[in-house]
């Protein structure tokens, strides 16, 4: 009952509630847009919550994630091109329900399967965040480092396909995190005596570079995406036996979305597509997926939606983010300065509990919105790109310019964006390197207090039963992963080319 009523006097004592319904807007056009993912959405907004009170902040962000994974199903049902990479699986059911006539009724049931996905999603992350984090509060510094290596090993070998990339990817954002003064010395370091850098490289310009203006430099080099239809601007929402068709794939959605959201690495591209198999599995009608089944649109969308919950338990409860989203909901904490994990619930509960809030009103608000957004997405997705383009660029350097008025940091959000241009053209994963510069400052403070208190032998790493523990499971699933990657090339050797090509 406590907890309600913080939430309440959170979300009514500021701007919280206009923040969710504007937050929503920007994410269901953003995710109309190819190419722009949600994190892309949050990221050109993140420089602009620095004048906000916390909570407005964090649940403008959050809403942002709510509005951009239905935002995104738009293009894929009326052009076959995701808005999101989560919105993949939409697509090869969506459009061929926009070929027969029927894309009303597929962005219905979009809509409906997400807003389900999204207040399932909730209720688990209310549900499994405070006990985690109540385990958590035992945590020494030497677990808190320890939890700190885990994560990013976990982040670089599920993300990009390649442990060696992911790693080098994490090196490079310890790197950025290195820059700066030392957290227990207050030495300067790696400032190259310019006075711009004694503070640091602030995750938030490594964020919005690495997604933002990389991904406009991505976009400059791909062709232009296909045009809407703009008679196609009826929405349908499925009747009551439609919805009862549509219970199992969508309860299929929200059981993977939840296993998937709530472990580091997963995401909703992840859930999306094993909703859709097992959807397919579990149907009466199987033989219509791949030829517009409402069934393979309800089951991946339900799914991604209870991610933008799920995915915040690691988040809030450890302090870390699952996914390129979450990283940025990161960024905004920090900025307020207030740090995600077991210590939150005690330090800003009404923050806590007024995401909670907030992410109910963002889903009300997607149901709201959604049934009148679609004129609107239809004629932004015809503009021209490079327009759009152009447009997502001014507004970086606008919003990075507006923080502290510097030019050095627009530079060096040009700079990042340059580098995750080309580390994405060698097929470089962008999460660890975001997750190496937004967790670097809690590994080496730790680091460095855990020596402080042991006299420098590194044993007492080994005497903490947390930290051995956690330490231990980062090795084993680095080995894991360094042997599957050595057995992959083996294993295909080994195949048939009937086989191959089944794989």
């Amino acid at each position: 009952m406590q907890a309600l009523s913080q939430a309440f006097a959170a979300l009514t004592g500021g701007w919280a509630i206009p923040a969710a319904f504007a937050g929503v807007l920007w994410g269901i056009f953003g995710g109309a847009l190819p190419g722009i993912s949600p994190s892309i959405a949050m990221a050109l907004l993140l420089p602009m919550t620095y004048g906000m009170d916390p909570v407005t902040a964090i649940v403008l962000l959050a809403s942002v994630y709510v509005g951009a994974e239905y935002g995104g199903s738009i293009p894929a049902i009326l052009i076959r091109t995701p808005g999101t990479n989560s919105a993949a699986a939409t697509t090869i059911d969506g459009y061929e329900m926009a070929r027969q006539g029927r894309a009303g009724e597929a962005l219905g049931i979009s809509l409906m399967a997400g807003l389900v996905g999204g207040l399932f999603g909730l209720v688990v992350l209310v549900v499994a965040t405070k006990p985690l984090a109540t385990v958590a509060l035992a945590f020494t510094p030497m677990a808190y480092f320890a939890l700190g290596i885990l994560g990013i090993s976990v982040i670089a070998s599920l993300s990009g396909g390649s442990l060696l990339k992911g790693l080098i990817a994490a090196v490079i954002g310890l790197m950025f995190a290195m820059v700066g003064s030392d957290p227990v010395s207050g030495v300067s370091r790696f400032t190259f005596e310019h006075p711009d850098l004694l503070g640091g490289i602030k995750p938030l310009l490594v964020m919005v570079g690495l997604f933002a203006v990389s991904e406009m430099l991505v976009q400059i080099s791909e062709p232009q995406w296909a045009k809407a239809d703009a008679g196609q601007t009826r929405l349908k929402l499925p009747d009551w036996l439609m919805m009862k068709r549509l219970f199992r794939p969508t309860a299929i959605g929200c059981a993977i979305g939840t296993f998937e959201g709530v472990t580091p690495g997963g995401g909703g591209t992840i859930a999306a597509f094993m909703s859709y198999s097992e959807a397919r599995r579990w149907s009466k009608h199987p033989e219509e997926f791949g030829k517009g089944s409402p069934e393979a649109v309800a089951a991946p969308e339900s799914s991604n939606n209870v991610v933008t919950a799920t995915a915040l338990v690691p988040l809030l409860s450890l302090g870390i983010p699952g996914s390129n989203s979450a990283a940025v909901l990161l960024g905004g904490f920090l900025i307020h300065g207030l740090q995600p994990g077991p210590m939150l619930f005690e330090k800003a509960p009404h923050v806590v509990y007024g995401l909670y809030g907030g992410l109910l009103i963002a889903n009300i608000a997607m149901l709201l919105i959604g049934l009148v957004i679609l004129s609107p997405c239809i004629w932004l997705v015809n503009r021209p790109k490079h327009w759009l383009i152009a447009f997502i660029l001014a507004l970086v350097v606008s919003g990075v310019y507006s923080v502290n008025q510097s030019l050095f940091e627009v530079g060096l959000v040009l700079g990042v964006g340059v580098l995750g241009y080309l580390l994405r053209l060698c097929q470089v994963p962008m999460l660890p390197m975001v997750l190496g510069a937004v967790l670097g400052f809690m590994i080496e403070s730790n680091y460095r207090r855990s020596l402080l208190l042991s006299g420098g032998h590194h044993g007492i790493f080994l005497t903490d039963k947390v930290s051995l523990g956690l330490l231990v499971a980062a090795a084993a699933l680095t080995a894991y992963s360094t042997w599957q990657e050595l057995r992959g090339p083996r294993k295909k050797k080994s195949l048939t080319p009937l086989e191959e090509q089944t794989t």
